[in-house]
């Protein structure tokens, strides 16, 4: 069975970000993996949550809730720190997701952007940067040996894509957004199922006009950039994350 693995930093990125194609390989047989770094308990938005605590919690259910309705194999959430994922010791994380790759064995990963994606968020910029290190790093021997003397092997991750879209938002800092090299198609019902899993985060209702006003205005499909193959290519536009894989 094919394998897709997704680092998130938040609950509802997973959402947000790639649900439309979490559904999308869910539905053709794909195994398919989140692991969020953060339960998210810095959020602006609290839900009436007394507590960091609280709100915790009460995220960690609403990200199963969304990845029970994309038909996610398996959702996890990790506890990093929310908001201070650039605090992290970068050592020890790295080694914890190459870990988890060596676990999941993925064919293909997707992730955020180093840019933080639409929002910049300085969590989705280093998600994206520990991701990556775990996708090179958890085919080495040569990177975290102990983990192998633990009944691991080393994996390569086939391909690595960031999520990327085609606009900033308004009113923000500036961002540099990596350009598309695949467009994935999830059709009305993908758009549908991302907006009713976005919604499953009720702490963040006030998100929701926004969020489902932007996904529709983007059209009924997900944008992806092609940042690394274990074999050497030459980017091209693609419309199957998939492509080429073995």
């Amino acid at each position: 069975m094919l394998r897709l693995l997704c680092f998130t930093a938040h609950p509802d990125d997973e959402a947000g970000g790639f649900g439309g194609t979490l559904l999308h390989y869910a539905r053709r047989s794909v195994e398919t993996h989140v692991i969020c770094l953060t339960p998210g308990q810095a959020a602006t938005h609290r839900g009436g949550a007394k507590s960091d605590d609280e709100l915790a919690q009460m995220r960690r259910k609403e990200f199963a809730a969304a990845c029970k309705l994309l038909q996610v194999s398996s959702g996890t959430v990790l506890d990093y720190p929310d908001g201070k994922l650039d605090q992290q010791d970068f050592f020890s994380t790295v080694a914890d997701l190459t870990r988890r790759v060596r676990e999941i064995r993925p064919h293909v990963m997707i992730t955020m952007g180093p840019e933080g994606a639409i929002t910049a968020h300085a969590d989705h910029s280093m998600v994206s940067i520990f991701g990556t290190m775990a996708f090179h790093w958890a085919g080495r021997t040569n990177r975290f040996p102990d983990q192998l003397e633990n009944g691991l092997s080393v994996h390569r991750v086939q391909i690595l894509y960031y999520g990327t879209t085609m606009f900033s938002m308004p009113d923000r800092q500036p961002v540099a957004l990596p350009p598309t090299t695949a467009v994935l198609e999830v059709g009305q019902e993908g758009i549908e199922a991302k907006v009713s899993a976005f919604k499953c985060h009720a702490t963040q209702a006030p998100l929701f006009g926004f969020f489902e006003e932007t996904v529709r205005r983007r059209g009924k499909q997900e944008l992806f950039h092609l940042a690394a193959n274990s074999t050497p290519v030459k980017a091209q536009m693609e419309t199957d994350l998939f492509a080429g894989v073995e």
